[in-house]
C-alpha cells in the first residue's frame, strides 16, 4: 500500500470494455510528512474519492482484489480515503 493525494482526473473514451464506467484519478505519491515523493499513478477509483483527498492506494495483482476491480486489466486502486495517521509519534489529521 502507498499514501498520496489526487491531483486529477482521467478521461479515455477509448478504452477496453471492461473499464467503461470506472473513474480514473491521477494519484501523487506521498510520504509519512505529507510531501510529494516523487512520481505519479493512475488508478481505479472504489471508494468515491475526489481532487485533493489523500488516499491509501495498492498497486500490482493486489488492485486486483477489490469487487470493483476483479477481473479488469488495472495496476492501481484506491481503496481508503484517510481521515488520519500517526507516523513518527505524531498525529496527522486529514478530515
Amino acid at each position: 500500500m502507498r499514501m498520496g493525494r489526487v491531483v486529477g482526473t482521467v478521461v479515455a473514451t477509448r478504452k477496453d470494455p471492461s473499464l467503461e464506467g470506472v473513474k480514473l484519478l491521477v494519484v501523487e505519491n506521498l510520504g509519512p510528512d505529507m510531501g510529494a515523493e516523487g512520481g505519479y499513478v493512475v488508478a481505479v477509483d472504489a471508494v468515491g474519492a475526489g481532487v485533493g483527498e489523500v488516499i491509501l492506494y495498492a498497486s500490482g495483482s493486489s488492485a486486483r482484489q477489490t469487487s470493483l476491480t476483479r477481473d479488469r486489466p488495472v495496476d492501481a486502486v484506491i481503496m481508503a480515503i484517510l481521515d488520519s495517521f500517526e507516523a513518527h509519534g505524531k498525529t496527522v489529521r486529514l478530515a
